[in-house]
């Protein structure tokens, strides 16, 4: 992708996020509010499930939402990183998004205390639901970032020694000498001392 399609993308994407942001508020206002004003019939039907509709349409809108400012993020940090960079810290804005979204539309029904109760049990549940993946992902993304290894070096890390032939968010991917690949995660990576042979030329 060349350069000069990044800025041109970031405008893509910042007019998606606006785009999603008021088409939620314009459709949640047409449905709650101007239908049932217009269309006395559908008044009492909208009011028995109007919680469940504003669930759907938080869910729905949240999504698209969460996805166009991690896209936004991903444009933004393309101007002077590489995909894999950018990618991976997509990945944990769009992980992050949906678990605080999940959280919050579960206190906000809740209501009141118990909802921050219920909200904080569930931001709670999907945190530990994710620790793992989480925690792989931060390490992936301190890699990518600092880049203590780089791809095409000869090293030993974990136990294993080879060439890095791929750095992802959640393993480093090693070819051993014996030409069989090793999928390392990247917290061990991190927690391990990295030995590097050679340099990549």
């Amino acid at each position: 992708m060349s350069s000069e399609n990044i800025p041109l993308n970031i405008r893509k994407t910042i007019q998606r996020l606006v785009l999603w942001i008021l088409l939620y508020l314009v459709i949640t206002a047409l449905i709650l509010t101007t239908i049932p004003s217009l269309i006395p019939q559908v008044k009492p039907v909208i009011d028995a499930y109007a919680t469940y509709i504003s669930i759907g349409l938080s869910l729905f809108f949240g999504y698209m939402i969460i996805k166009a400012f991690s896209d936004l993020v991903y444009w933004m940090l393309r101007v002077k990183h590489p995909h894999s960079t950018a990618a991976a810290v997509r990945s944990l804005f769009t992980i992050l998004g949906i678990g605080a979204l999940a959280a919050g539309i579960a206190g906000g029904t809740a209501g009141g205390a118990a909802g921050v109760a219920l909200g904080g049990f569930i931001g709670m549940v999907i945190g530990f639901a994710t620790q793992q993946v989480l925690g792989q992902a931060i390490a992936g993304l301190f890699v990518l970032l600092v880049r203590p290894i780089r791809i095409g070096d000869k090293v030993n890390v974990a136990g294993e020694a080879g060439i890095v032939e791929d750095i992802s968010t959640l393993f480093t991917v090693i070819r051993k000498e014996d030409n069989s690949l090793a999928l390392i995660p990247n917290n061990m990576l991190i927690g391990s001392k990295i030995y590097i042979l050679e340099r990549a030329k």
